[in-house]
């Protein structure tokens, strides 16, 4: 191609010279014609000077000829040079149309594979979407399942607490030694609405398994672990269509006004309970309620059942200066001799159990009497050698708790007055002899005066108290009652205790108990070793420093 474009160039260059040359010969003047010479012979002047004027001018036009060639042959180099870039530029524009063609070939490849891999991504949105969609209805059941899971969880609510406690013990006799002890204590609950009718829970609570009034675990036997029991298992219905009911069966926190005059804080009775209450709109008299109790503490497979049965009425007043609460209850125990031949796994535990309860002819072994922190009731024993109480119970408790402001929100005055008799006690108590002792009358009676100064509500807050009890023998069952006093009944006690809420679930607080038997004659009275029966036991002081973290 290349070569045929340059001889058809050259041969257009040689036909153009050519033409211009025959125009240059017929433009030229002819030749002249040589004269014949003359007749004489002789060549004259004007035919010499006729040949130089044909010469210069054949002269001049080989000339203007050769001009003409070298002007032909510049513009022969000037095409040849002209046709060399074209061809030149021929070829780059060949090889970038070669490479543009690749380039498309290559952009036609690369899009027939982006085709593709959009076909694939088109599939695979399509099935996407279907996978969204499911795992969306996936989601949805899930959030109703958790929905209706959180709504089951959101009807309960965890309770519970630990407590690190050290503790010191006191008496200024010759034989008595200083004791010193660290304890703690651990209560996990959960309680809540099983329906819009129906409340239950359950405590899970640490303390030996044979002993009803404590909770606490003492810091010893080898590190090995302490025990966990079930406090508390319970259900409460309490119909929203008459919340002046509410009814409560199982094992239970108390559902009436009591004190440590007749149950220990920590002990949880069992059996039922039916409660009326009923919100007034008197200026003074706010509430009114009454309630039914059964208790059952000991099931008989021969014999007997023992329970106690009974009730309390109780108001709630507002004088303006002051916020009280009254309460009377009347409490029969009956078959209670059941609680001096306790079986064997009611005064066993595991650890520090304590066991038997120690006292004049009591059994060492099971069964036996069932008495956590002593036994200090009157007993007798009959012809048949059994262990009889020699009073009845039935306790007629009559309890005034009052809040008086002070001015200070943070300051109110709290009193608890409380007296307490038991109609059923016997004339006459016993001596350490288990005479009956006809100058004393009816051990039946018990006294309380509780006072304190401020509140734990907030963080901060601070409460400082004083109790005063006088506890006669036979008032209560000696077995369920207040555990951390000198002895559970025939006492004298007081109590100095100062709490201080460092955290809104943090209290730090300090007790100091002072007490002693009330009357060191009576059958059962707890002494201090070296003291006889007559003698005045001295004080016994026993010292708490809690920390008390609450959940």
């Amino acid at each position: 191609m290349r070569q045929l474009l340059w001889f058809s160039t050259i041969i257009l260059l040689i036909g153009g010279a050519a033409a211009q040359t025959s125009a240059a010969s017929k433009a030229s003047p002819r030749k002249p014609t040589a004269k014949k010479p003359s007749a004489s012979g002789r060549v004259t002047a004007q035919e010499v000077q006729e040949l130089r004027d044909a010469l210069a001018a054949q002269q001049r036009q080989s000339e203007e000829q050769s001009q003409q060639l070298d002007q032909l042959k510049s513009q022969l180099q000037q095409l040849l040079d002209a046709t060399q870039r074209a061809t030149a530029s021929a070829q780059k524009v060949q090889g970038s149309a070669e490479q543009a063609q690749a380039t498309a070939a290559q952009a036609q490849q690369s899009a027939a594979e982006a085709q593709h891999q959009a076909d694939q991504v088109s599939s695979s949105v399509t099935e996407t979407k279907a996978s969204l969609a499911l795992v969306d209805k996936q989601s949805k059941d899930e959030n109703k399942r958790l929905g209706a899971l959180q709504d089951i969880l959101g009807r309960f609510r965890f309770t519970g607490d630990v407590r690190v406690r050290g503790e010191d013990f006191f008496q200024d006799c010759s034989s008595c030694i200083t004791r010193n002890r660290a304890r703690i204590r651990l209560r996990f609950g959960l309680e809540g609405k099983l329906n819009e009718d129906f409340t239950g829970g359950f405590l899970l609570t640490s303390g030996s398994l044979g002993d009803s009034n404590s909770t606490n675990e003492s810091l010893t036997d080898f590190f090995t672990r302490k025990s966990i029991a079930i406090d508390r298992a319970y259900i409460t219905y309490q119909p929203v269509a008459a919340k002046w009911i509410s009814l409560t069966g199982g094992k239970f926190g108390f559902t009436w006004q009591r004190t440590p005059i007749t149950f220990d804080s920590d002990l949880n009775p069992e059996g039922f309970t039916e409660k009326f209450s009923f919100d007034l709109k008197s200026p003074v008299i706010k509430n009114f309620t009454v309630q039914g109790i059964q208790l059952l503490y000991s099931e008989a497979s021969k014999g007997d059942d023992s329970f106690a049965v009974g009730g309390q009425v109780s108001s709630k007043l507002d004088f303006g200066f002051m916020n009280s609460t009254a309460s009377f209850s009347l409490l029969d125990w009956r078959f209670p001799d059941a609680i001096l031949n306790a079986p064997a796994f009611a005064v066993q535990s595991p650890g520090e159990g304590p066991g038997c309860a120690t006292g004049s002819g009591f059994p060492a072994t099971a069964p036996c009497v069932y008495g956590p922190q002593g036994f200090t009731n009157a007993t007798f024993t009959d012809g048949a050698g059994k262990l009889h109480f020699l009073s009845g119970f039935l306790y007629a408790d009559f309890i005034l708790n009052n809040q008086i402001k002070t001015g200070w929100s943070r300051f109110p005055v709290n009193l608890t007055l409380e007296y307490e008799n038991n109609l059923n006690a016997a004339d006459h108590p016993l001596d350490s002899q288990g005479s009956v002792l006809t100058g004393l009358g009816k051990q039946s009676h018990a006294y309380q005066v509780d006072f304190s100064l401020g509140q734990l509500k907030n963080r901060n807050d601070v409460q400082i108290g004083y109790a005063w009890y006088r506890q006669e023998q036979d008032s209560a069952i000696s077995s369920f009652l207040e555990s951390e006093n000198r002895a559970p009944s025939n006492l004298l006690q007081n109590r100095i205790s100062a709490l201080w809420k460092l955290r809104s679930n943090t209290v730090a607080s300090y007790n100091l108990w002072i007490g002693r038997s009330l009357n060191s004659n009576l059958q059962h009275a707890i002494l201090a070793p070296g003291v006889t029966p007559g003698e005045q036991e001295p004080y016994l002081k026993r010292m708490q420093f809690d920390v008390l973290y609450s959940f």
